[in-house]
């Protein structure tokens, strides 16, 4: 298949999979004519790329998951480069958690604060100087 009919397949463009081919990620076979030309397992190997992307992977962190499926696995999970991936995308969840329930805990903590301000003082009004 080419650019145009693989990009339709798998809902990305045609710019992205040039893209993805710059870096390596997706094969570069032409034609005799000069177009690019793809199979099915190029398509997996797109698909696979655009499944980590949209639950927030870094293009770069698709990588070993893409050389899992080229190496002849059924998944890009199965090698242990893809699973060390797991593990680091696990620890950096980890920390943006414990980091969001710090500011929750501080905005809860100056919400508390306000709410126990008489109203009068909880009231903001600004005084223009001309």
């Amino acid at each position: 298949m080419r650019i145009g009919e693989l990009a339709e397949r798998t809902g990305t463009t045609t710019r992205a999979l040039r893209y993805y081919e710059g870096l390596g990620l997706l094969p570069a076979r032409r034609t005799a004519n000069g177009y690019r030309s793809y199979d099915g397992s190029d398509q997996r190997l797109v698909e696979e790329i655009r499944s980590l992307l949209e639950i927030g992977f870094a293009l770069e962190e698709t990588r070993p998951f893409v050389e899992c499926l080229r190496s002849g696995h059924a998944a890009g999970d199965e090698c242990p480069d893809s699973v060390a991936v797991y593990r680091r995308k696990l620890t950096e969840i980890d920390g943006l958690s414990a980091r969001l329930a710090l500011v929750r805990a501080h905005l809860e903590s100056q919400l508390a604060k306000l709410n126990a301000l008489p109203v009068e003082e909880s009231t903001c009004s600004v005084q223009r100087t001309t």
